[in-house]
């Protein structure tokens, strides 16, 4: 099966590195990567750490066809043969590249900070050195790209200066090569307080609210016409003609109500 050609690849990714900042939305259905490609983003993301996420990725390949999607393997990976093993079934299901989630992370982890808390992380010089180390074997592994999640801006551009990888900026400012957002961000679309470093353009929350309101509302009318008789009405009704009722009515045998003894 021939797929379709990407708008871009890896090496157009490393080509436009410095050049301009790149757009990129983690998105998690085929209707939100329909709309991010429509939009004409440049980079999309999802998850594949679940039986759900890995029976989407095809939907949402199929969905943006023409779009550079990165799938997400599952953390707590027991073993490299099996991260490897995730990371092929992505791409033959048809993810562009993948990003493994047990690999060291540069800046704050939402399911680490037990060990940070929620905080910037690169504001001490030990810090700071140890984000560039990490970025530095991140490299030397093979990575093309890393996540940059909450770090000083300042930092963030100068450790994009150090290195060949393409560095995804998540709340890490407009010094790196590519500024990420989650679509749940952008369209506010749950009940927690958003991140400081996010911003929402639309209220989906309030839209859903607003739609299940209008679903109680319309069964609620429905319940109460069909208790009134005024559902169905006539205009719902197909009828026989009067003749030919009559005349099928005549043709069967009355029924014997006579009970039998």
């Amino acid at each position: 099966m021939l797929r379709p050609r990407k708008k871009y690849t890896v090496y157009d990714l490393q080509q436009l590195k410095g050049k301009r900042c790149l757009t990129h939305i983690h998105v998690k259905s085929p209707e939100e990567a329909a709309a991010a490609e429509q939009a004409g983003v440049d980079l999309m993301s999802c998850s594949f750490d679940t039986p759900e996420a890995q029976a989407r990725l095809p939907l949402l390949v199929a969905a943006a066809p023409n779009s550079f999607l990165s799938a997400a393997t599952p953390h707590g990976l027991a073993s490299p043969e099996e991260a490897i093993r995730a990371g092929f079934r992505a791409l033959e299901i048809g993810a562009s590249s993948v990003y493994c989630s047990a690999s060291p992370y540069l800046g704050m982890v939402p399911r680490h900070v037990t060990w940070t808390g929620y905080r910037a992380i690169g504001k001490t010089v030990e810090e700071a050195r140890e984000l560039y180390r990490r970025m530095k074997a991140l490299e030397s592994a093979g990575a093309y790209a890393a996540e940059l999640e909450v770090v000083p801006h300042n930092l963030a551009r100068w450790l994009c200066s150090q290195t060949k990888l393409i560095l995804m900026s998540l709340g890490s400012g407009s010094g790196c090569d590519t500024q990420f957002l989650f679509s749940d961000d952008i369209l506010g679309d749950y009940e927690e307080r958003l991140p400081r470093h996010a911003k929402a353009y639309r209220d989906f929350l309030a839209e859903h609210r607003r739609l299940q309101e209008e679903r109680v509302a319309a069964f609620t009318e429905y319940i109460a016409d069909v208790k009134e008789g005024r559902f169905p009405d006539r205009c719902h009704l197909v009828e026989m003609d009067a003749k030919l009722l009559d005349e099928v009515v005549r043709s069967v045998p009355a029924r014997n109500t006579a009970t039998a003894r």
